[in-house]
């Protein structure tokens, strides 16, 4: 980096590298002030532990910057005692992981839904009962995820890889294509207002090597770098933390990104190769 304090963004064009600290010059389509990111994190930490320094770096350059939490982390006691009381536990480390991070408290938004269990709830039913994953009389991860899209109207969105070990991350991935074509239709209209454009897509890795080699990475100082771990740490309860902190120190100032394409289908491109 030139300047060892600049959040520095490079992007890989044609396989010509481009790099800029002025997001304008990286990022495809820049709005400015009208910038809008938002991170899906199937678990509570996955977004700081994935791309981290990525959501640092929107927030650092003033980009409104949102979270969405799909599962409640119930599965994620390390002791038996913890059975019952983890879920409250790793929502309290979660809101002072992304307080840490220096995310707004009202940018932050909780999905409720089951930890290991996402399989379960793709597509969207209509539901009477008062569990707080129901938002207007239904719920599934297309139903959630819709009315966040609406609700934040994103212009970049950054979702775990599709090729991640990990159910509950294929399913954030898969259930998030599929609500942001239902989330620009007519459909469902209690779950707000359609979006008007698709917002650019970007996958990050956490167990698994992305899908196909990334085309971004952002590059940031060493104090953002200790920001994101130390508000790993916050996350205490989960007692590989130092395992954790170890792999992401070895990755050190650095993230790398995979830009997806939302590529719905033209018959007319298929129609050169019968010619």
């Amino acid at each position: 980096m030139k300047d060892s304090k600049q959040v520095l963004f490079q992007r890989l064009v044609e396989g010509r590298r481009i790099e800029s600290g002025n997001p304008a010059d990286i990022w495809p389509d820049w709005r400015g002030k009208d910038e809008s990111w938002l991170f899906m994190s199937p678990h509570d930490d996955d977004i700081v532990c994935g791309c981290g320094l990525t959501f640092l770096s929107a927030l650092k350059i003033g980009v409104k910057t949102s979270a969405g939490v799909v599962t409640n982390g119930k599965m994620g006691y390390c002791r038996p005692e913890q059975k019952e009381t983890i879920a409250a536990i790793r929502r309290e480390e979660c809101a002072a992981s992304f307080k840490m991070l220096g995310l707004p408290e009202e940018n932050l938004h909780f999905l409720h839904y089951d930890d290991g269990n996402l399989n379960r709830q793709a597509g969207r039913r209509f539901d009477d009962s008062d569990a707080p994953y129901v938002i207007a009389g239904a719920s599934g991860l297309q139903n959630s995820f819709v009315w966040l899209l609406r609700k934040v109207r994103p212009t970049r969105l950054f979702l775990p890889s599709v090729t991640d070990l990990h159910p509950d991350h294929k399913f954030t991935n898969t259930e998030m294509m599929i609500s942001i074509f239902h989330a620009q239709g007519g459909i469902w209209p209690e779950l707000g207002e359609p979006i008007a454009e698709i917002p650019h897509l970007y996958e990050y890795a956490t167990y698994s090597n992305l899908l196909t080699p990334p085309s971004i990475r952002v590059c940031v100082p060493d104090e953002m770098l200790e920001l994101k771990l130390n508000s790993i740490y916050a996350y205490k309860s989960q007692e590989q933390i130092e395992l954790t902190i170890e792999m992401q120190r070895r990755g050190g100032t650095k993230e790398y990104l995979r830009e997806v394409r939302f590529d719905l289908f033209e018959p007319e491109k298929c129609a050169p190769l019968f010619e």
